[in-house]
């Protein structure tokens, strides 16, 4: 299916439903294939980083992230059908791993948290087959035992959550590398998400796109110049690329 054009990058327009459709394919074939997601920090970093633009066009799934997205495809009149965030679409797919029984593996976070998410994703679905987990600070070209490690344990879904863009230009750099991996998906903050290191918005402010309000309170800090700056920097960028 062809990507649809989201400025100058190429989007994925999909649903929950077409995207787990799309895996049960990606299950059946020989390659890995990567899915990322683009929300309005994401794009802000793609116009200033071109490797990293480079590597979400050449994902094989992109999906729309925030009501930031949104509100740019709507001024293109691109109608997007679900908010299709990693927070909730990422548990989607480790169910759906439980049910097609294939093999996860977690890598990301801080030292810990990818093994507690583990223990609570056995939690909530039960019989889930999470096969491995290790933490994301290791360097760059000096990878061969995470790789190792990922191919040893038949990892078959891949949830990487080390950061933009770090994860997407490791997993682009690794993808022929991680053999036997048929889903590599890159969630950013998802294993704090998944270990429930991080809370949750409450569901209003999600369901009213207010979820970045509630993580700004939890950390004005860190993400005072990713909203405050990069929110007006985006509109920015959409007014000058609007064809």
């Amino acid at each position: 299916m062809a990507k649809t054009r989201y400025y100058n990058i190429d989007m994925d327009v999909l649903d929950t439903p077409e995207t787990l459709s799309r895996f049960l394919g990606y299950l059946e074939s020989e390659s890995n294939h990567i899915v990322f997601f683009i929300n309005a920090h994401c794009f802000n970093i793609a116009q200033k980083n071109l490797k990293y633009r480079e590597t979400l066009n050449q994902s094989d799934i992109l999906l729309n992230d925030g009501i930031g997205i949104k509100l740019g495809a709507g001024k293109i009149g691109i109608h997007i059908k679900e908010n299709m965030n990693g927070t909730d679409f990422i548990p989607k797919l480790l169910e759906f791993a439980r049910d097609h029984n294939k093999n996860v593996y977690l890598l990301g976070g801080r030292d810990g948290i990818a093994t507690l998410a583990a223990k609570k994703m056995q939690q909530k679905f039960p019989g889930i087959s999470i096969v491995g987990s290790r933490n994301g600070y290791f360097e760059f070209d000096n990878d061969q035992e995470v790789l190792d490690d990922i191919i040893s344990k038949k990892t078959e879904i891949l949830v990487v959550g080390m950061g933009v863009p770090r994860q997407e230009l490791w997993l682009t750099k690794n993808r022929r590398k991680l053999t036997g991996v048929k889903i590599s998906v890159a969630g950013g903050a998802i294993l704090d998400f998944l270990s429930e290191n991080v809370a949750r918005a409450p569901v209003w402010m999600q369901k009213f796109g207010l979820e970045w309000v509630f993580r700004l309170l939890q950390e004005p800090r860190r993400l005072f110049k990713r909203y405050f700056i990069g929110i007006p920097m985006f509109h920015y960028y959409i007014f000058k690329l609007k064809p």
